[in-house]
């Protein structure tokens, strides 16, 4: 229910819309809960940091070390490890050294597996991360929903406020378990835009992909800053974070006629640079009636193929998913904001049944609220059950593959993570089945996509580094992000008379 629900038709007799609403929030947000946790002096002093470049460093990710985890219930996601209960896990130096029961490890430090079940890091496969700044903006009528939103506010973003959204989006994604995630990047509105993205991504230690996108508002016929492109890609090893970090473009596919779709002299340059540079290439498709067809005038167009995501792809014939399929591309579907802005439901079972891997996204939290990875597992089945009128059609197993291996594998990782076996890097989490929405212990990938929440992931470990332990992040004061984010939102809404 909506807040104008709840408060008899959103407060008309004070003439409060839900704008008017929410800038009071917001102002209220200010005065007293940055007042309150940083004191009026901090914040100011902070605002002027903030003008100056200086604020928001992040704090020091604790060091790779060697650890066992003991006697937990250890779904691999591999083929041929399976399933080891009281099982344990070897990490060293952020590589998984070996798994079984029983291990040898004398003298390492151990971390408590009973009540856990441990599993690969959940892959998100798609996601603006810089308006995570936007939470819950997309509001109630046509000119506040999420596309006038993102717009409106991306336009008057600063690069800190790209930081502080993205360092927001991915502290919440550690919390929730995921520990790799597509940062689809479209409001790059000068090079600092970037530096300031993948600053964020770098000191939160998680694995990403970082794609490379537009600014919002930009012309179609214009290309994105390639020179910048080029340079990124030409000096990755300075932002790589030993390897966790990757490059790839965030395609608009821009048309200069809706009805044929076919990509302008723009759009072909930014998806050539990319191909002869090795990128991988990322694009939204046939996310609602008036782009029916778009994949067909890809594969015409030559422009699918292994390197290629398709997002979306909600308006998809039996010829375009056997075209996606001999090309190779995976799909990313988003269950929640594509229901929530109206796009219509994805069609998983056509996709699997032409054996096209899928991964799974959070999208953008201005429409879906949060980046809880375990609702969308829980979604997307009770979508594919609930269209097939078949309890079975999609079981909890599969789904849990598309949050790890399998979406790994849409992003080309899979050699890397998405599963646990020697040789792999270590990105592991533990969630508790003894909590009181997981307990008692039954069919594990049921409870983990069926019960659980990101309240439940005990301990996160991304590359060997454990970032979420007992419930608590090791590596960010998420009090003082919450202040500094507040700040940052507080100036963009000025900026852009979003009160």
């Amino acid at each position: 229910m909506g807040q104008q629900d709840r408060n008899g038709g959103g407060g008309s007799e004070r003439g409060m819309d839900r704008r008017s609403f929410l800038g009071g929030v917001a102002a209220l947000g200010v005065a007293s809960g940055i007042a309150a946790h940083m004191g009026t002096v901090e914040a100011a002093a902070w605002s002027a940091k903030r003008k100056s470049g200086a604020a928001g460093k992040g704090g020091k990710l604790p060091a790779r070390g060697e650890f066992v985890i003991r006697n937990a219930y250890v779904m691999t996601m591999d083929a041929a490890l399976g399933d080891i209960a009281r099982g344990d896990v070897h990490v060293r130096n952020g590589e998984i050294l070996a798994i079984g029961t029983d291990l040898k490890a004398p003298g390492v430090a151990i971390l408590d597996g009973r009540g856990m079940i441990v599993l690969p890091g959940l892959v998100e496969t798609h996601w603006h991360m810089w308006n995570t700044l936007l939470r819950s903006m997309s509001g109630d009528k046509r000119e506040h929903g999420y596309f006038p939103t993102a717009a409106a506010l991306g336009k008057v973003f600063m690069p800190e406020d790209m930081y502080q959204g993205t360092r927001l989006a991915a502290t919440e994604a550690i919390h929730g378990g995921i520990t790799s995630v597509h940062d689809w990047c479209h409001n790059i509105r000068s090079p600092q835009f970037a530096e300031e993205n993948l600053r964020a991504l770098s000191e939160s230690g998680i694995r990403a992909r970082f794609s490379y996108g537009s600014p919002q508002g930009h012309p179609a016929n214009a290309t994105i800053d390639l020179a910048d492109l080029e340079r990124l890609h030409r000096d990755w090893k300075r932002y790589s974070h030993e390897g966790l970090l990757t490059l790839g473009l965030a395609w608009r596919g821009a048309y200069d006629d809706p009805k044929a779709m076919i990509p302008n002299e723009a759009a072909r340059r930014e998806f050539d640079t990319a191909r002869r540079l090795g990128m991988p290439i990322s694009i939204h498709v046939s996310n609602s009636h008036s782009r029916a067809g778009q994949i067909a005038v890809l594969a015409k167009e030559n422009l699918l193929g292994k390197d290629v995501q398709l997002i979306h792809a909600i308006w998809v014939t039996p010829e375009e998913l056997r075209s996606v399929a001999a090309a190779g591309s995976g799909v990313s579907f988003s269950p929640y904001t594509e229901m929530r802005i109206g796009f219509g439901f994805p069609h998983a079972g056509e996709f699997i049944a032409a054996n096209i891997p899928i991964g799974l996204s959070i999208d953008t939290i201005t429409l879906s609220g949060n980046a809880d990875m375990f609702a969308i597992m829980k979604a997307i089945q009770n979508i594919e059950n609930g269209r097939s009128e078949n309890e079975f059609k999609l079981l909890p197993r599969r789904v849990l593959e598309m949050a790890t291996i399998e979406g790994a594998r849409t992003m080309g990782i899979d050699d890397r993570v998405g599963s646990l076996r020697p040789g792999k890097r270590a990105d592991v989490i533990m969630v508790s089945s003894r909590d009181v929405n997981m307990g008692p212990f039954t069919d594990p990938a049921h409870l983990l996509v069926e019960a659980a929440q990101p309240a439940n992931v005990d301990t996160v470990v991304v590359d060997g580094r454990i970032l979420k332990r007992h419930g608590k992040l090791t590596a960010i004061d998420t009090r003082r992000m919450m202040d500094e984010a507040t700040i940052s939102l507080t100036g963009v809404r000025k900026r852009a008379g979003w009160w």
